[in-house]
């Protein structure tokens, strides 16, 4: 699985220039799991870390250059990524 996560972080790195390396390690670990858990809410059979990894990759596409603005927005990624004290 941390080969996925390597792949995304990297991509992600690459759309994104104004997060670091572990604060998009952090991002894509955090969306996994969302991804995953959403899904399995829905009833919806699991199809595999290659699904994932291939949402993950649009999501990354659309929106990665503006990922970090969503600390601003929304309190739960805040207090995270707060709570890990990331620098730059």
């Amino acid at each position: 699985m941390n080969d996925y996560f390597e792949r995304l972080t990297t991509q992600l790195l690459e759309q994104n220039n104004k997060i670091s390396y572990a604060e998009a390690r952090t991002w894509i670990e955090l969306l996994w799991e969302d991804f995953e858990a959403t899904y399995a809410k829905a009833g919806r059979k699991y199809q595999g870390q290659e699904m994932t990894e291939k949402i993950l990759s649009q999501w990354i596409n659309n929106y990665g250059s503006r990922l970090h603005e969503v600390l601003i927005e929304k309190p739960k990624y805040r207090e995270l990524f707060e709570q890990k004290k990331f620098y730059h």
